[in-house]
This record gives structure tokens, C-alpha cells and sequence, in this order.
């Protein structure tokens, strides 16, 4: 006969207790069992502090745990669920995208902090899920945005993210890098390049191990896009147009020496919620 208390549905407080089981393979396993669980009863996560009695449902808690031991299996939350919140945007996700991380907000803080008309023209390189791109025209509306990307699979979803939130003032086009964007120019060009080494160990850690490596590994300890993208920005800019790039933690001073010696003006970097060398900007002269 099988064990009552086994046999228990749990309340929300006793699921997210359980988050002390994804210790060994989130950085966030908190967060992970409140987004998973959130996803399951279709609430945001402050309904779960505010009524932590609740108990689930037979169905809910069966699909809980099917989600539960896929994150324990250590696929990333994002692919579990099919999607990703950046810039309180729900974002679909996929195997052939780069999961949208918290960091790369402090992108988009910064490029809606320059002193830019309200109607400019801006580009978003290597767009991925459209994360961005998407996140500056929900805030900018006359902004006339273009996101490209190389991967025929990260463009459909950046596309699908587009119509979902029905963004009109983004196009979604193929390009790699600048090969397709002659006679363009642009007022802002913001993007977050694949910077990692190809070598780095984390790249055998965690949500990484099920991201395209197209979208994570540079050649040249990591600089070879941001080098490519530093030289080639500036004939695409427009005189007083901007440049804005994540980085590495430890990449900072190349990337403003980049910057420096392709005669860029008014360099500067901006650390993150962690204090460490996020995003580096830069102004074509004038």
C-alpha cells in the first residue's frame, strides 16, 4: 500500500523548498522552481509568497515534476519552457538561439540613455531572439530598428517574437555582420557578440552546454567579432552615431584600446549588477 504522506500534494511553499535539489547545476536553482512553477499555474511569482498554502492541482503537480526533472537532467529552464523573459518581454526560445540573460539588459539601459532623437535609425547585430532589438522598440516606437543575424533558425524565432508583440518598427533581415548592409547607415549600432574563448571550461558548464556555439565562441581569445564589429561600425555610423557592445568581464580595456585606435570619441565601459566589465560604448566623430 503506498505511503500517505508520499502520496501528498504538496502546497507551493513545500515545491519551492525543492529548490535546494538543483544546487549542484543552477547558479539560480531559487529562481528556476519559481519560474517553472509560475509556468504551471499560470501566475507571476509573487502569487506564489502571497498564497504559499496553495496546493496544486493533481495535473499541476504531475506536470511540475515532468518539468523538474528535465532541469535536474540539467536542460536549461528557457528550453523547458519555450521561452524567456528579457525586459518583461515573454521571448520564444530555442536550441539554435542564445537564452537571454539578465546581463544584457544593462545594453539596452544604456542605449536608451544617449542623446538620440526620437526617430532614429538603429541596427541590432546578431540578433538572436530579437531580445535587443525588440526590447529598444517597445520603449522607442519611432525608432526604426533592423536585426540581423546570420542562423536561418535564430531569425525565425526572432521573427516569431516580432509578430507575437507586434513590433512593427523592427525588420528582421539575414546578414553576416555587415556583408549585407551596404548603403546602410545607421544613428546606433548595439550589439551583444559572441566574446567567449573557445577554449574557456565554463563552456562545459551549465545552460551553455545547449546553446549554438556559433553564438558563444570567438576566435582570437574571444575578440575576433568584437574586432570585426569595432572596424567596420564606423562606415556604417552616421557622423554622432553610436557604438554599444557587451563584452567579457575582462575585456573592458581591449575593447576601449579597440575603440581608441579606430578613432572613435567618448569611450566609455559600464560594469553590471556584479560590478564586473559589461558593455563599452563609443561616438563617431562628428
Amino acid at each position: 500500500m503506498p505511503d500517505k504522506i508520499s502520496c501528498k500534494i504538496p502546497n507551493i511553499s513545500n515545491i519551492l523548498r525543492r529548490s535546494n535539489e538543483l544546487n549542484h547545476i543552477s547558479d539560480s536553482p531559487r529562481l528556476d522552481v519559481e519560474v517553472i512553477l509560475g509556468h504551471v499555474l499560470s501566475k507571476n511569482r509573487s502569487y506564489l509568497y502571497t498564497w504559499p498554502n496553495e496546493y496544486l492541482s493533481t495535473l499541476q503537480h504531475r506536470q511540475f515534476n515532468e518539468f523538474f526533472d528535465q532541469r535536474l537532467s540539467g536542460i536549461p529552464v528557457a528550453h523547458i519552457l519555450g521561452y524567456r523573459e528579457f525586459w518583461s518581454l515573454p521571448l520564444k526560445v530555442s536550441a539554435k538561439t542564445l537564452i537571454p540573460r539578465p546581463e544584457t539588459e544593462l545594453l539596452v539601459e544604456i542605449a536608451l540613455s544617449l542623446p538620440l532623437d526620437n526617430d532614429i535609425s538603429a541596427l541590432d547585430l546578431g540578433t538572436g531572439t530579437g531580445a535587443i532589438a525588440l526590447a529598444l522598440a517597445t520603449e522607442k516606437k519611432l525608432w526604426n530598428i533592423k536585426a540581423i543575424d546570420n542562423e536561418l533558425g535564430a531569425l525565425e524565432i526572432a521573427e516569431q517574437n516580432r509578430k507575437s508583440l507586434l513590433l512593427d518598427n523592427v525588420k528582421i533581415q539575414k546578414s553576416n555582420w555587415f556583408s549585407e548592409l551596404k548603403g546602410n547607415f545607421f544613428d546606433l549600432i548595439v550589439s551583444n557578440p559572441p566574446y567567449i574563448k573557445p577554449n574557456d571550461p565554463h563552456l562545459q558548464r551549465g545552460d551553455v552546454r545547449f546553446e549554438p556555439v556559433s553564438a558563444l565562441i570567438s576566435e582570437n581569445l574571444g575578440l575576433s567579432d568584437i574586432r570585426l564589429i569595432v572596424s567596420c561600425a564606423k562606415n556604417q555610423l552616421n557622423s554622432g552615431g553610436w557604438l554599444a557592445i557587451e563584452h567579457g568581464y575582462d575585456q573592458g580595456s581591449i575593447v576601449r584600446q579597440l575603440m581608441t585606435n579606430n578613432g572613435y570619441d567618448e569611450v566609455e565601459t559600464f560594469r553590471d549588477l556584479s560590478c564586473l566589465d559589461r558593455v563599452t560604448i563609443c561616438k563617431n566623430p562628428t
